[in-house]
């Protein structure tokens, strides 16, 4: 499930008031720095739409959660791209290959979906990763999300941080995602993602990709 920045790809980004030049990266932020900008970043993201229904606080709520239990993954991954106030403006978030959490942080993330989002939101989640994640290639990392805050839409932070989890991301597996905007499939074509197929999911069509590892010394 990804809604990565639409901007111009991966020239120069800048956050909110800053000037020109690169952001900040931080490729180990605590999980509670990411949800608010992933919570921001998905406000009209189809499937996020779907399980939320249009709800800040229950976004907010399932973002919180669900990061809070993939940091329980071992080898887990979350890049963090600041403006030069340090101002969080893109997230992304990625699961190691063949990582899934324990029986006890799964019934603490469901208790804690159930009491912040409800059950249709808990219900409709596990729709989703039932569907998302029978089809994930064997060997290959997970990009979970990736977001870009609206306030820094446009100016290519989404594609700079993109660009930087592929190449810093050790991969021979590959990295597959799922997107429900179709929007976002041409943007991971240009980044050398391809369509493995269409899922529908409830009133969804889920498009589900899938990047090579580039050959050795090949920028992505």
């Amino acid at each position: 499930m990804s809604d990565p920045d639409a901007g111009p790809g991966p020239g120069p980004a800048a956050g909110p008031g800053a000037g020109p030049g690169r952001p900040d990266r931080d490729d180990a932020p605590p999980p509670a720095r990411c949800a608010p900008v992933l919570a921001a970043a998905f406000v009209r993201e189809p499937a996020m739409t779907w399980i939320a229904g249009g709800s800040d606080r229950v976004r907010q709520a399932w973002f919180t959660a669900t990061l809070r239990t993939h940091a329980t993954l071992p080898g887990a991954r979350r890049h963090l791209l600041t403006d030069r106030h340090g101002r969080p403006v893109a997230a992304a978030v990625l699961t190691p290959p063949a990582a899934v959490p324990s029986g006890t942080a799964r019934a603490a993330w469901a208790a804690r979906t159930l009491v912040g989002c409800g059950p249709r939101a808990l219900v409709r989640t596990l729709r989703y990763l039932h569907a998302a994640e029978a089809g994930t290639p064997a060997g290959a990392w997970t990009l979970e999300f990736i977001g870009v805050e609206p306030a820094a839409a446009g100016r290519g932070a989404g594609g700079r941080l993109l660009g930087h989890l592929l190449a810093a991301t050790p991969a021979p597996g590959g990295i597959f995602l799922t997107t429900a905007d179709e929007a976002n499939v041409r943007l991971y074509h240009r980044f050398g993602f391809t369509t493995l197929r269409r899922l529908p999911v409830g009133p969804l069509e889920v498009t589900a990709m899938w990047r090579p590892a580039a050959p050795e010394g090949d920028a992505p």
